[in-house]
């Protein structure tokens, strides 16, 4: 059998085992907070942002972010149906309301018309995700905001490396949040960022990161607040400052990959996959295939067609309305609609090109069958 395609896994050298074992080594005491700090500092200076907060999630960054802007009981935050439940979560932490509005169909982002027309005197964020390294229209959503005066807030857990019209995804809104899962672009193993140019925010998550222990608190061991413990270890930190320093390299592997498999799928009718539109830049965290409904490609279909090809198949987010925990049913068409007919396509950064040509023919071969089925059954009536 030929071996297994995975659909991630980091890309490790030896830069990052030597930071990794400089900071187990050396690490401790005074040097505690060495790679940290460097971590943050080049960060926010490679985002173009004013401050950042390494933490041990994405999750985490967000949570407190939603808890510094005083969200909570009885207040409503809208965000996409279409998103991975870690957004939806610190929502419910804090005992806010998720409003889900419906996708925009060529980037599978929050749809702007749909957040105006759910905003409500409760309304108190609006959380644009830029899926998969693609991007929401900040210009619409910004615009929304100023107007309205509710924060939008970035998560940008899977698109480092994007940019909007010269502006990096994640610095944009009143806050941003990053995901260092060993699944991203850029990795820590699990890890997080929260990032923002508000000064007061930033000293507000701060204090909350650090178990409500204020900065400028004299008093030893001394809680200002009740505070989270979201904090990122020196270890994780080091290994992140050895990826930063391969950011560029990494994300333009990624890039190569969808455009490889963009090459290979062209000729394909009724395919779509991650747009990339003037003056923006697509991280392309996930390569994501999306078949018209005329096509009759379903999920279930690539999912057992990948299988037998030993690939790994990674399903589109489900839309989060869907699941138990949540009563409301919104008619969220595209958020319905488009996991049914999508798949996130292998894309670490080592995969070769015989890889990506073995996923692009597997994906060619079930289109043929299915195209020549449909054209059959056409001819039989």
């Amino acid at each position: 059998m030929t071996n297994r395609i995975f659909y991630t896994k980091p890309s490790i050298t030896q830069l990052e085992t030597d930071y990794a074992a400089d900071a187990a080594a050396t690490g401790w005491g005074a040097r505690c907070y060495d790679y940290l700090n460097r971590f943050e500092r080049d960060f926010k200076t490679y985002l173009g942002s004013g401050f950042a907060i390494a933490t041990s999630s994405c999750t985490g960054a967000m949570h407190m972010g939603l808890a510094a802007l005083d969200i909570g009981a009885g207040d409503e935050v809208i965000l996409a149906d279409t998103n991975w439940v870690a957004t939806v979560s610190p929502i419910v932490h804090l005992g806010a309301r998720p409003v889900f509005v419906d996708v925009r169909a060529d980037t599978w982002c929050i749809d702007p018309e749909e957040v105006e027309r759910h905003i409500t005197p409760k309304t108190k964020a609006i959380i644009a995700t830029h899926l998969y390294g693609n991007l929401c229209d900040m210009d619409a959503l910004l615009e929304i905001g100023k107007r309205t005066g509710i924060p939008v807030i970035e998560d940008a857990a899977e698109a480092i490396g994007s940019v909007w019209h010269g502006r990096r995804a994640g610095s944009m809104g009143a806050f941003g949040t990053f995901s260092f899962h060993g699944t991203k672009t850029l990795t820590t193993g699990e890890g997080g960022m929260f990032v923002t140019n508000d000064a007061a925010l930033y000293e507000k998550v701060l204090t909350l990161s650090n178990h409500g222990r204020a900065r400028g608190q004299t008093k030893q061991f001394w809680p200002d607040a009740i505070g989270f413990k979201y904090k990122m270890s020196n270890i994780q930190a080091a290994i992140g400052c050895a990826q930063l320093e391969r950011i560029e390299e990494l994300v333009n592997r990624k890039r190569e990959i969808l455009a490889s498999y963009m090459i290979r799928l062209s000729a394909l009718p009724g395919i779509s996959m991650n747009p990339e539109y003037t003056g923006t830049i697509n991280g392309a965290w996930m390569p994501t295939a999306v078949f018209h409904p005329s096509t009759g490609i379903t999920r279930e279909m690539m999912q057992q067609t990948f299988e037998t090809a030993n690939i790994d198949a990674r399903v589109f987010f489900y839309p989060l309305s869907c699941l138990s925990m949540f009563k409301d049913r919104p008619e969220n068409v595209n958020a319905w609609s488009i996991p049914d007919r999508a798949i996130n396509l292998p894309s670490y950064h080592d995969m070769s090109e015989a890889d990506i040509d073995r996923v692009a023919a597997t994906l060619l071969d079930l289109a043929a069958g299915r195209i020549y089925h449909n054209s059959t059954l056409r001819q039989s009536v």
